[in-house]
């Protein structure tokens, strides 16, 4: 398995090489191929250039880019990815949709994604399941959810067909300003 998660992985004091040799051993990816693999790594994800800078010094695309590398360095029979593309902007989001395809492809893998974009799911996903309040409310072909609503209906429409009036009020903001405050104490 490989996996990617919403947060930070990436350490941003080593340069992507370096992050990739440790997640190659991390891994156990043979130490006869970890050469091999890294470079195709970089080459793959378009990072050769930025092989050995600082990540620090990296954008949020190139960041999320070496995080799938890492992932996918031992070339997983699984991929799991929570919220892939957070906090991209669109060319970056797009890059990261493009390779996950390529490599989807190039490997054969199975990626099973966490996302609130609709968009994002239907660009990637065969089979969608919406949950609304932990439980499973809908899946399918994302084409064939949309077509059932109408010919126009995006995404959006069957989510919000199967969770609207789902969102009640769980407290004020500064009820949650201090839950965080408390969280960040305890840490």
């Amino acid at each position: 398995m490989g996996y990617v998660p919403q947060m930070l992985s990436a350490d941003g004091g080593l340069t992507a090489r370096e992050n990739l040799v440790f997640s190659s051993r991390l891994y156990g990816v043979p130490s006869g191929q970890r050469a091999a693999r890294i470079a195709d790594a970089l080459q793959v994800m378009e990072l050769e250039d930025a092989a050995d800078r600082l990540v620090s010094t990296y954008s949020g695309g190139m960041i999320r880019r070496l995080e799938l590398a890492q992932a996918m360095l031992h070339h997983p029979a699984v991929l799991f990815l929570d919220e892939p593309t957070i906090g991209l902007d669109p060319l970056a989001r797009h890059a990261v949709w493009n390779r996950l395809r390529t490599l989807r492809g190039k490997f054969g893998m199975t990626v099973l994604l966490t996302t609130h974009d609709m968009e994002e799911a239907a660009k990637l996903c065969d089979e969608i399941a919406i949950m609304n309040a932990g439980h499973l409310v809908v899946q399918g072909n994302p084409g064939t959810l949309c077509s059932a609503l109408s010919p126009t209906a995006t995404l959006d429409d069957v989510f919000a067909l199967y969770c609207s009036g789902s969102i009640a009020r769980e407290g004020a903001f500064s009820e949650t300003q201090e839950t965080r405050a408390t969280a960040r104490q305890m840490n």
